[in-house]
């Protein structure tokens, strides 16, 4: 492929840049794009037809997490001297890291800005030369950042963006790139890891989700009903990592729906947020609405379909088992459960295969930050829904079938670049262990330290 071949004389070209350089184009890069979020917010609504302030929140953070990219790189990957230790007391150790070369991002539909740029603004600040294949969906919005970046920096075609279908973006890991970013359903993310492993070309998978909000009985329900109605809600229900299930303290359920209910009074597919995108998005919110019937749970709020434009769902008192609690749900379908205290609701939450993020909800602090040890996912938020993302520090990513590796912060930036350590030895000791001819007090000598210094 011309734009992989192209790809690596650019990354050679950028990877011999110094940090400050890559630094000031960065921010250069940065600056059209706040000169764009005009254009970009009208291209994602109309790729997604998400409502406009919706495309604007996700501008506001994708040109954050640029921001703090370029402004961090060369603190997190500047080469660092470690402690050699006693046995290696004659040498100089340092640590560098490097860049892969070239990175495959392939991104989703669903924050076609955001989600991608994620992987993207961290692997370039790393030194890498991105070839970025949007979804099918939602190529408009690969087009422009790969616009914006010939109007930063003309240079060189360090950002590429290729459009088309699935075969696409398998033609750019078979051309030979270093690493490949992938965001999707854990299904796909597999698919992509077995063709990535036929050439041992490392990946960092970020998948679905069922993340589980997790509500004390003393927790502020006012909060916590605005916090699930928003990530549960928002975007038709289609992120990642919003709010799928909730585990509420039984003394509290009946007040905390009633909250839920005043946040949604109102809100309607179509103004309150976007339709679903995919055709079959809401054949999936009712068959998982109809499983949990099957398996005992009750309708408290019974969303309409018309077309892609699904309201929202909220089922109650759902059996663990029901594909509503054990499989992600792509939409706007939030199940509502019953639990006795927040130990149960960790249990739960835990149940699932699933591990992406989670949200706990109580005003003990410790309680709080026992839940969110004990919670088996990448991101724990208390006493908020979603609001991690505007912190750029923090890594994100999954466990489980949920993925593995970090984007974002300074996990973010070694995801995608490589450790290289270096010895240089300053004066020969006395004790030569690496000699094919050893003294023979040699191996007496080597017992005493070992016994002083680890007996």
């Amino acid at each position: 492929m011309d734009e992989v071949r192209s790809a690596r004389d650019a990354a050679h070209w950028w990877a011999g840049l110094t940090p400050a350089e890559r630094r000031r184009r960065l921010l250069t890069l940065k600056h059209h794009v706040v000169d764009a979020t005009d254009q970009l917010v009208d291209l994602i609504c109309a790729e997604t037809g998400k409502p406009a302030h919706d495309a604007l929140v996700e501008v506001v953070l994708s040109i954050t997490h640029l921001d703090w990219a370029a402004r961090h790189a060369a603190r997190v990957l500047r080469r660092r001297t470690v402690w050699p230790g006693l046995l290696g007391a004659n040498q100089h150790a340092t640590v560098s890291r490097e860049p892969y070369g070239v990175v495959a991002v392939v991104g989703p539909w669903n924050y076609p800005l955001f989600t991608p740029t994620g992987s993207i603004w961290y692997a370039l600040a790393a030194g890498n030369a991105v070839v970025f294949k949007p979804s099918e969906h939602t190529p408009g919005v690969g087009k422009l950042l790969a616009t914006l970046w010939w109007r930063a920096v003309p240079e060189q075609p360090v950002l590429q963006t290729v459009t088309g279908e699935g075969a696409v973006a398998r033609e750019i890991i078979d051309t030979g790139v270093d690493k490949v970013a992938f965001t999707g359903s854990t299904r796909t993310a597999a698919a992509v890891m077995a063709q990535a492993a036929q050439t041992l070309t490392p990946v960092v998978l970020e998948c679905g989700g069922k993340d589980a909000m997790l509500i004390a009985a003393d927790a502020d329900l006012a909060a916590a009903a605005k916090s699930a109605a928003f990530a549960a809600f928002s975007n038709a229900g289609q992120t990642c990592v919003g709010v799928k299930r909730v585990y509420v303290a039984d003394g509290v359920a009946e007040e905390f729906l009633a909250q839920l209910e005043v946040e949604l009074n109102g809100v309607r597919a179509g103004t309150s947020y976007g339709p679903m995108v995919l055709p079959g998005g809401p054949d999936q919110v009712a068959d998982h609405r109809r499983d949990a019937l099957a398996h005992g749970g009750t309708v408290w709020s019974d969303g309409a379909i018309d077309g892609q434009r699904v309201d929202p769902v909220v089922l109650v008192d759902v059996a663990e088992d029901s594909r509503a609690v054990t499989d992600e749900t792509f939409g706007p379908l939030l199940v509502v459960n019953r639990v006795a205290d927040l130990d149960e609701a960790v249990r739960r939450a835990n149940a699932v295969r699933l591990g992406l993020g989670a949200s706990v909800f109580t005003r003990d602090r410790a309680a709080g930050q026992r839940a969110a040890a004990q919670l088996r996912c990448g991101v724990v938020m208390i006493n908020s829904a979603l609001d991690f993302m505007g912190v750029p520090a923090l890594p994100f990513g999954g466990r489980g079938d949920s993925g593995f590796g970090r984007i974002h912060g300074a996990d973010g930036l070694r995801e995608f670049s490589q450790a290289k350590s270096v010895s240089r030895q300053l004066v020969r000791l006395p004790l030569d262990v690496m000699t094919l001819r050893p003294d023979p007090a040699t191996g007496a000598q080597l017992r005493r330290i070992l016994r002083l210094r680890h007996g």
